[in-house]
C-alpha cells in the first residue's frame, strides 16, 4: 500500500510582507486525523495582505521536496528587512495501520548566488494501536554542522547499522546537495540511501520520507497567478494533469499555444488526447453543451526529424463548426486548464491542490457551485485564494481564512460564527466594524482617493 498523505497546516515567516502567519486545514483545526473527507481552504483578503505567499510558498516546497535545485528568485520572496525566512509544514501520513504526524522545517538564508538552505528538520510522532509517542526530531541538517552529516546519531547510527557504506555514501550525498543547492534530506543522492529497506527502527523514518517525496512529485499540484499570467495574454493554454502510468506516472503542465497549431510527437499527442478525454467528462456539465477536441491538421516532421501531428486545440458545441480554443472567453479558457488536476483531486484523497486567484475569470454562482459540490463530495484537499465573497456563503466556517493587517499574524478565522450566520456579511461587517481578534481591512479613504484622483488628473492636463 502507498501512503496517504495529507496537509495538515502551513507556517511561514519572513517570506513576501508575511513575517509571520499559519495555515490550519479544516481538520486540523477540528482536531480529526482523517483523510475520509476533502478538504477545503479558502484565502480571502484585501490585496497585498499575503495570500499570495501561501500559494508560492507550496510552489517552492514542491521544489524543495523533490529534489530541485533553489532558484536564484527565491532571494526575492525573502522580507527585504531579514536575511532569512522560514517553512514549517505538518503532515499527516496514513500508512497500513500507522498514522505518521510529519513536521518538516526548512530555514532559507539569502546569499551571493540567491539563497540557501541552512537548516532542515524532519520530525515525527507514530500512531499505532491506539498510542501515540511524542513528536521527536529524526533528522537535524545544519549546514554549518560540519562535524556531523546530520543528528541525532542515534538515527544516523541506525543508517549505519544496515550497511557500513552508508557513512561514506551520506558525507558525499551532503557535498553533492550543497554544491547543487538542493535539499539535502530530499536531494537524489541522500534520499535514494534513506528510503532503502531498513529492518531496524529506522524503517518508519524511511516510510515518511519516500512518502513525502512521492507526494511532492505525484500529488501536489501548484498552480500560480504566473499559469493565469499566460492565459490572459493570448498566449499559452497550460493544462494542469496527471495521467497514472505503472510505478510514478506523469503530472505537470501540459502547454498548448493558442496563436497557432503546435507540432506533436506521437507520444506527445496520446498524452494530449487522453487529458482531453479526462476534460470533456466534466466540461459539458460546466459549460453546457462544449466540448474540446485535438483537431488533426495531419502528419509533419518534428524539429528533430521525428513523424509528428500538427494539431490544435479546438472548442465543439452543437450544431456549430469547431473553433480554436483562442476564440472562446478567458474564463473558459481557465476552466479548462485546471479541470483535469480538479478531477484528480475530486477522487485522490491524496491530491492536494492549490490555486491563486481561482475566481479570476469565472462566474461567481458556478464558483460557488464547483466549491459546494467539491466540499461534499470529493475526496483530496482543496487551497484556494479568491476575491469573490460567493464562496463564504457556500462553505462553513472551518474553510475559510481571512488575512490580516498584522503582519505577525496574517492569518486568521471569524470568531463568533454560529452555523446559521453568513460569513459574507460577518466578513464585511468586519471590514467597517472590527470586533474581530486583528484587523483584516487597512482602511481607505474615498474623500482621499477622489481628491488624489482629482489632483493626478489636473496635473497630466497642465502637462
Amino acid at each position: 500500500m502507498e501512503g496517504i498523505v495529507r496537509l495538515a497546516s502551513l507556517k511561514i515567516s519572513n517570506i513576501k510582507n508575511v513575517r509571520s502567519g499559519q495555515i490550519t486545514m479544516p481538520n486540523t483545526c477540528r482536531k480529526r486525523l482523517t483523510y475520509k473527507k476533502a478538504e477545503v481552504l479558502g484565502l480571502y483578503g484585501q490585496n497585498g495582505s499575503g495570500k499570495t505567499a501561501v500559494i508560492d510558498t507550496l510552489y517552492y516546497l514542491q521544489r524543495i521536496m523533490t529534489g530541485k535545485p533553489m532558484e536564484e528568485e527565491i532571494a526575492d520572496y525573502i522580507d527585504v528587512t531579514n536575511h532569512q525566512a522560514e517553512i514549517s509544514v505538518d503532515f499527516n501520513i496514513f500508512y497500513e495501520a500507522v498514522i505518521y504526524e510529519v513536521s518538516y522545517k526548512i530555514i532559507v538564508q539569502r546569499c551571493k548566488n540567491g539563497a540557501e538552505i541552512i537548516r532542515e528538520t524532519l520530525g515525527c510522532a507514530v500512531n499505532k494501536d491506539g498510542s501515540r509517542s511524542n513528536k521527536t526530531v529524526f533528522m537535524d541538517y545544519q549546514r554549518l554542522d560540519k562535524e556531523n552529516v546530520f543528528t541525532p546519531k542515534k538515527r544516523l547510527d541506525e543508517v549505519v547499522e544496515a550497511n557500513a557504506e552508508n557513512k561514506t555514501d551520506l558525507i558525499v550525498a551532503r557535498k553533492m546537495a550543497e554544491k547543487s543547492n538542493c535539499s539535502y534530506i530530499f536531494g537524489e543522492n541522500s534520499r535514494d540511501i534513506f528510503c532503502r529497506k531498513y529492518e531496524n527502527n529506522f524503517k518508519h523514518y524511511s516510510v515518511v520520507i519516500q512518502a513525502l517525496y512521492k507526494f511532492a512529485l505525484k500529488d501536489l499540484f501548484v498552480i500560480r497567478n504566473a499559469h493565469s499570467g499566460v492565459i490572459s495574454a493570448n498566449f499559452l493554454l497550460p493544462m494542469a494533469f496527471k495521467i497514472e502510468q505503472e510505478e510514478v506516472g506523469m503530472k505537470g503542465d501540459f502547454a498548448v499555444p493558442l496563436t497557432k497549431p503546435v507540432i506533436l510527437t506521437t507520444e506527445r499527442k496520446e498524452i494530449l488526447d487522453t487529458i482531453v478525454e479526462n476534460i470533456n467528462m466534466v466540461l459539458f456539465t460546466i459549460i453546457p453543451g462544449m466540448k474540446i477536441d485535438v483537431y488533426n491538421y495531419g502528419m509533419q516532421l518534428t524539429d528533430t526529424g521525428e513523424n509528428g501531428y500538427r494539431v490544435e486545440l479546438v472548442s465543439v458545441r452543437e450544431g456549430i463548426p469547431p473553433i480554436p480554443i483562442r476564440m472562446e472567453s478567458e474564463g473558459i479558457i481557465k476552466i479548462i486548464s485546471i479541470l483535469n488536476a480538479l478531477i484528480q483531486a475530486f477522487g485522490n484523497p491524496s491530491i492536494c491542490l492549490a490555486i491563486d486567484e481561482l475566481d479570476a475569470g469565472i462566474f461567481e454562482y458556478m464558483l460557488g457551485e464547483l466549491l459546494d459540490i467539491f466540499s461534499k463530495s470529493a475526496k483530496g484537499q482543496l487551497i484556494f485564494t479568491s476575491h469573490d465573497l460567493r464562496a463564504l456563503e457556500m462553505l462553513d466556517k472551518d474553510s475559510i481564512m481571512f488575512s490580516t493587517v498584522n503582519q505577525d499574524r496574517r492569518y486568521i478565522r471569524m470568531k463568533n460564527v454560529k452555523a446559521t450566520n453568513n460569513l459574507r456579511d460577518i466578513y464585511l461587517r468586519g471590514i467597517t466594524l472590527g470586533g474581530q481578534d486583528e484587523v483584516i481591512y487597512e482602511e481607505t479613504d474615498s474623500l482621499k482617493i477622489a481628491r488624489a484622483f482629482r489632483k493626478a488628473g489636473r496635473a497630466i492636463s497642465h502637462e
